[in-house]
């Protein structure tokens, strides 16, 4: 096995590298080590791909990692008292084995729910061991964030691509032109879009000739930094995206460039965008229609150029809609899967082609509504179901009604809309399992929390993260301190999560307080049952890859490839075999040049690859072999979409439209009990204009009573010229200080839970993702 690097940091104080795990930039951070802790952070100023970069976020590492509040051990809940104990891993496994055997033992597994957050695409748990918990408690109730924040993007591509996975990034080092909408990347640092210092890369545009244009209802850093600020109403975008299209359309400007033998339906979409003239959208969008002439007319001259939406365009009604019109703008003027336009990301560990360069490839497409929510009917989308829908499967009586929820790194009692309805729902369940490291917002309903050790106890490989990157580059960091005697991995948590619903129905439920064998109380996965099944992950990913076409070990013996698997960890070893069978690896032996763990280990300030390269058609899965630009499905959502121009009916004056906003220095709920970035100035505040606050009779500093169809809160008002007349902003993710939750840092800083205003009611149709940006609601002193 390869010998990894690293520091003895047991006494003393040492240097180690390491990749950020807090937002999607994946900085290279210099840590410093001292006394079996880490004691700061700075940007790793020789790192291939952030050169040094780093944000409040990435600096503050040490006191998360530090965090008192923090648990380290597993917690128990008193159902009695509601208060939390902590026990041993022994105990707690056996409570999840007889929580889930209560459970499934008496309505059967599809009343079981699993949540999984954002921050599983920061873990290397996250993408190796999720699949076979979900294959192994055998439901399909599965949500996650997703749903309320990017599954509209999915659902575009994976119609037009044939694979929801096929999510194209702006190529910021080599565009000239680049349209933002909804998006605030100097702040969130990049979103389905993997790029460190996202500042300095729109800088560098604009240094070198091009333009950055922002289209938002908020003046935002973003905007700050651009060319041009466009301020929309929320949720318009589609109206104005289609306006472009006609523009495009109508002057003889549409230039698919090469891929004009590789698209099928453009004829279509044009002849579709022919009632969304830039006059008929103009008092929808509250841009004029000279401005978006000039728009696309700039887009269309430009010679490299991308159109890039986010958050603001994906959180609204017509969030589907919106994704797949930024695809259609990509393609009609010649920039997608071309440098400087959007182009296809693919990880170090990214799977070669299935067939030669240049060839066309052909799939089965791909769709949504395999199955559907048990209350609403609403559609499954790559596999789950709407965000929006948990609070009603759980507390609606009938068939199928949801007992047992496990959740994987979320909180969705702050993350998800209607969030009174679904705290109260998570207090009624039967079962309830948290893998978490801390007490919080949802945590605190759980039976069992089981925390996983520290970032710095595992290693580190951006899977998901990679495949989004603006660039080719390959970073692998080793644990940087030992192992937490007393702690668990999360891959061994989620392995022994794994084994207990495996085997649900070979043995009956034991009592947690029953008899215990040499492994512990019986029901319990041993040591060797828990390396088994390791094992087995390992065997089952060279297995595919012999078989899959394509594969550069295709046929290849599985025995002989699995003796020659590398790393000292499962992690490491599962990520060997990604690297060696993927587009860039070694194929064991037979691309000497190639990828494998042993290379990222010998190169820690990371590997780079290169820029993106055009791949379509060779990537391309759906039927036709084609991008299938006027997919059935955005018929139905147009022709709804072309309804609200023929209405006559005058809006409420006395309604704003409620929107979301990210600060540098918070991610979405999870970052706000690290002193550091806590300190400061109240960023829980509702913005508003002056104008609107004068209206209303609120003041800059007072407080204002915020209401929706859904709630109603007060919170602190900041009045900012920085947003448009008729919208109102309030951060995601506050909300603490709830009874039962151990973050004190947080709770002294608690601010509102913007989702007490939202709407579960109301998604996206396409693909069910929850809107949260666009709520109507009413604002008066709250005096």
């Amino acid at each position: 096995m390869t010998t990894k690097p690293g520091p003895n940091t047991s006494t003393g104080s040492v240097t180690a590298l390491r990749i950020c795990p807090l937002c999607e930039a994946t900085c290279g951070l210099e840590l410093r080590i001292s006394d079996g802790r880490v004691a700061s952070a700075r940007g790793d100023a020789k790192h291939v791909f952030s050169r040094g970069f780093i944000c409040p976020k990435g600096a503050s590492l040490p006191a998360l990692l530090n965090d008192p509040d923090r648990l380290r051990r597993p917690l128990l809940r008193d159902r009695a008292t509601g208060e939390h104990r902590e026990v041993s891993w022994d105990e707690a496994f056996a409570a999840v084995r007889a929580g889930l055997s209560r459970v499934v033992g008496g309505y059967g597994p599809a009343v079981v729910g699993l949540y999984f957050g954002n921050p599983n695409a920061h873990t290397m748990a996250g993408a190796q061991h999720r699949p076979s918990l979900i294959r192994a408690l055998r439901t399909r109730a599965l949500f996650s964030a997703s749903t309320v924040d990017q599954m509209p993007m999915h659902v575009a591509c994976g119609l037009v691509f044939g694979h929801p996975s096929l999510i194209p990034v702006p190529d910021l080092d080599r565009t000239d032109h680049l349209l933002i909408l909804g998006a605030n990347p100097a702040v969130s640092n990049g979103s389905l879009c993997t790029a460190p210092d996202f500042p300095g890369r729109l800088a560098a545009i604009r240094a070198r000739g091009g333009k950055v244009v922002v289209v938002d209802p908020r003046r935002t850093r973003t905007a700050e930094l651009a060319d041009e600020h466009l301020p929309i109403r929320p949720g318009s975008d589609a109206l104005w995206l289609l306006a472009l299209v006609h523009v495009l359309a109508a002057e003889g400007l549409v230039r698919p460039g090469r891929l004009a033998d590789q698209v099928t339906g453009l004829r279509q979409v044009l002849d579709l965008a022919g009632p969304f003239t830039p006059e008929a959208v103009e008092a929808r969008c509250g841009i004029p229609a000279e401005t978006t002439r000039r728009t696309a007319r700039e887009l269309a001259a430009a010679p490299r150029a991308a159109v890039y939406g986010r958050m603001g365009t994906t959180t609204v009604e017509f969030g589907g809609l919106t994704s797949w019109l930024t695809i259609v703008l990509n393609v009609i003027t010649g920039n997608l899967d071309a440098p400087g336009g959007m182009m296809f990301g693919r990880g170090a560990h990214g799977r070669a082609d299935r067939v030669p360069s240049g060839q066309r490839g052909v799939g089965r497409g791909w769709g949504t509504g395999r199955w559907h929510t048990r209350v609403r009917r609403l559609p499954e989308a790559m596999g789950e179901l709407p965000s929006a829908s948990l609070a009603e499967e759980i507390d609606t009586p009938g068939e199928g009604q949801l007992r047992a929820l496990f959740t994987v790194a979320g909180n969705p009692a702050l993350s998800t809309p209607d969030s009174a309805r679904l705290a109260a729902a998570l207090a009624q369940l039967d079962f309830m399992v948290s893998v978490d490291p801390y007490l919080n917002e949802t945590s605190r309903h759980a039976d069992v929390v089981l925390p996983p050790t520290d970032a710095a106890r595992v290693g580190h490989y951006d899977f998901s993260l990679g495949a989004l990157a603006v660039r080719t580059v390959a970073t692998y960091s080793p644990p940087v301190l030992p192992p937490d005697p007393g702690g668990m991995a999360e891959h061994d948590i989620m392995a022994r999560l794994t084994l207990i619903a495996r085997t649900l129905d070979a043995s009956p439920a034991e009592d947690p307080a029953g008899p215990a064998g040499p492994a512990g109380p019986a029901g319990v996965p041993s040591a060797d049952e828990v390396e088994a099944f390791h094992e087995s992950l390992i065997v089952d990913a060279l297995r595919r890859a012999t078989s899959d076409a394509g594969s550069p070990v295709r046929g290849r013996d599985v025995a002989e490839l699995r003796a020659l698997v590398d790393g000292e960890t499962v992690p490491e070893r599962l990520l060997d075999v990604a690297l060696r069978t993927g587009h860039f690896g070694d194929a064991f032996g037979a691309r000497p040049d190639g990828l494998r763990l042993a290379t990222l280990l010998a190169n820690p300030h990371g590997i780079d690859l290169g820029p993106l390269e055009p791949r379509i058609p060779t990537l391309l899965r759906t039927a036709s072999g084609t991008v299938e630009l006027c997919p059935e499905p955005v018929l139905a959502e147009l022709a709804r979409l072309r309804a609200t121009l023929d209405r006559t009916d005058a809006p409420d004056e006395a309604e704003l439209a409620l929107i979301g906003r990210r600060h540098l220095r918070t991610n979405n709920s999870w970052m706000h009990n690290v002193p550091a970035l806590a300190k400061g100035r109240n960023r829980c505040t509702l913005l508003i204009s002056p104008q609107d606050a004068a209206r209303r009779g609120v003041r800059d500093g007072g407080s204002a009573r915020i209401t929706s169809a859904a709630g109603s809160l007060d919170v602190a008002v900041q009045v900012s010229d920085e947003m448009m007349t008729g919208v109102v902003c309030l951060p995601h993710g506050w909300g603490h200080g709830l009874d039962g939750t151990r973050m004190s840092v947080a709770a002294d800083h608690a601010g509102v839970n913007t989702n007490i205003l939202t709407d579960g009611s109301r998604v996206d149709l396409l693909s069910g993702n929850a809107v949260l940006n666009g709520i109507p609601v009413r604002v008066i002193p709250a005096d």
